[in-house]
């Protein structure tokens, strides 16, 4: 899509600072941090939420889930844990409407998703 902002960041037409970068998959700081480690993880590949991946996407799928280990490595958040949060759709909160996994950490967490 010509207008996704997450889109223009993978074309590199927007700066930003990548922390990660393979064939399939970026991840960058958030802008908007809530947590003192806050990254974003996206695929190079326009999908709009997760419940848009389709069997062909599997492959993608994995790459991502794998890359939340690296990147919690690199972060060095690793060992004292994370949290992954990925929101499907405007009610769970989702913003840009580009599949992006939210990995969090740094800093002790409490549960409250509401």
């Amino acid at each position: 899509m010509s207008d996704c902002i997450f889109c223009k960041i993978v074309k590199k037409e927007i700066p930003s600072q990548f922390i990660y970068e393979d064939n399939d998959v970026v991840a960058f700081k958030d802008l908007h941090p809530k947590a003192p480690t806050h990254i974003l993880l996206i695929p190079k590949k326009h999908i709009e939420k997760l419940t848009d991946m389709k069997a062909e996407d599997s492959a993608l799928g994995g790459k991502l889930l794998l890359a939340v280990s690296k990147i919690a490595e690199i972060e060095g958040i690793k060992e004292n844990g994370f949290r992954v949060v990925v929101n499907n759709g405007k009610y769970a909160g989702q913003e840009v409407f580009h599949l992006h996994f939210h990995i969090l950490g740094g800093k002790p967490m409490s549960w409250n998703p509401a």
